[in-house]
């Protein structure tokens, strides 16, 4: 299966956030493996309760929606371990399915061939 990387730096005020989570949806659609992977403000998407309300861009999905369609249709979601501390979050409060892994693991999906977007 063709895999593809998208890590998201971006936080619950930028729309470019709702980008990535768009075309992650896409690639899910498209039948390749996604995975997200979290850094700095990219890990608030993923507290439990944050992407209720955020809405960037109103020709997209809510956030909620597009995060919650990557998570049950087999993405993968990462969050960075320092950005995750330095913000008070430990792994119950996230949502669940999302996992506290460092960029070894993500770096590993990358050696299998997957392609890279950053946001």
């Amino acid at each position: 299966m063709e895999k593809l990387v998208i890590v998201l730096s971006r936080g619950l005020d930028d729309e470019r956030s709702s980008v990535a989570w768009s075309i992650a949806n896409a690639g899910i659609a498209s039948g390749l493996e996604v995975t997200m992977f979290l850094v700095a403000s990219g890990a608030d998407w993923v507290r439990k309760g944050a992407a209720d309300v955020p809405h960037l861009n109103p020709l997209d999905p809510p956030l909620k929606d597009m995060i919650g369609n990557l998570m049950s249709n087999g993405g993968h979601i990462l969050v960075c371990p320092p950005c995750a501390k330095v913000r008070g979050y430990a792994q119950e409060d996230l949502l669940d399915g999302v996992t506290i892994a460092g960029a070894p693991a993500m770096l590993e999906v990358v050696k299998q061939g997957a392609a890279t977007l950053s946001f």
